[in-house]
């Protein structure tokens, strides 16, 4: 649920050129695009084996080959299809505890599919799914260390809860449901089957507090992009803007049955590019 896929061997630039995550990169310089796009083609790896359907013991072990590869590369001995990360991590200190995290993060969806998870595990699972990438992301911006973290740890969270609630009939369709067990508890929803709480007639009240939580994430993320470089900024406000106004069309449709998609215009996304990337 963090990115729109690529693949392996496929220009990364063409398999992400249909994406938000693609009008943001392209804007930055060579060395910087290329380390985005291998973040962006190693998420997709990773989330697509936690997705897929096949046996959860081979997608636990393809989890865990890929724990592997990285502890080789941070060795100094990089498999083929991460000998071309060496350079990025090297030239911007990409941690590798933060790919690990994000290993970590899709698999909390394989051992059984995630259903109402309690508050604490719904951050942890931001965290490491949308929140790591971010750290990742703002060492290739070149952001200062303090800010960089702050703005992953609240853009990640945006972000990610604007994604669980704009999915939730598709994940609920696929056996898995996001929504803090907290909320549905407040709201008198008792069960956790993703399907029969999508028909729930308070369903709207507990989206409607998650939305609250994405809404202080923004704002807080926009505080600190206000206060650091504009070059050094200019990638994460192209996604934040394109989340938000993702964000704003779901409130505006509301919570309740029917749902139909939301998608952000061509006109808004090309002024967003236009507002963002020229400065």
């Amino acid at each position: 649920m963090t990115l729109e896929a690529t693949a392996d061997g496929v220009d990364h630039g063409t398999a992400a050129s249909g994406s938000s995550f693609y009008a943001a990169m392209r804007i930055l310089p060579r060395a910087q695009r290329d380390a985005m796009f291998q973040i962006y083609s190693f998420c997709r790896e990773v989330d697509d084996i936690a997705d897929s359907d096949g046996p959860r013991p081979e997608r636990l072990a393809a989890l865990q080959k890929w724990r592997d590869d990285i502890d080789a590369l941070y060795r100094g001995n990089p498999p083929p299809r991460l000998s071309d990360y060496a350079a990025s991590v090297k030239t911007f200190g990409l941690k590798r505890e933060d790919f690990l995290a994000i290993i970590d993060g899709m698999e909390m969806d394989v051992p059984q599919e995630i259903r109402a998870p309690d508050l604490a595990t719904l951050d942890l699972y931001c965290d490491r799914v949308a929140s790591a990438v971010g750290r990742l992301s703002v060492r290739i911006f070149g952001m200062p260390e303090d800010d960089g973290i702050l703005l992953a740890h609240h853009l990640g969270r945006a972000l990610q809860l604007t994604n669980i609630l704009r999915d939730i009939d598709e994940d609920a369709g696929i056996g898995r449901l996001y929504l803090p067990r907290e909320a549905l508890l407040f709201a008198g929803i008792t069960g956790d089957d993703p399907v029969k709480v999508m028909q729930e007639r308070a369903l709207p009240k507990v989206c409607n507090s998650v939305a609250v939580r994405a809404r202080t994430h923004f704002e807080k993320a926009d505080e600190i992009m206000r206060r650091n470089r504009r070059r050094a900024v200019r990638a994460p406000r192209i996604m934040s803007k394109y989340y938000r106004a993702v964000f704003e069309l779901l409130l505006e449709r509301g919570f309740a049955l029917p749902r139909e998609p939301v998608r952000v215009s061509k006109l808004t996304k090309l002024g967003i590019i236009l507002r963002y990337a020229l400065i």
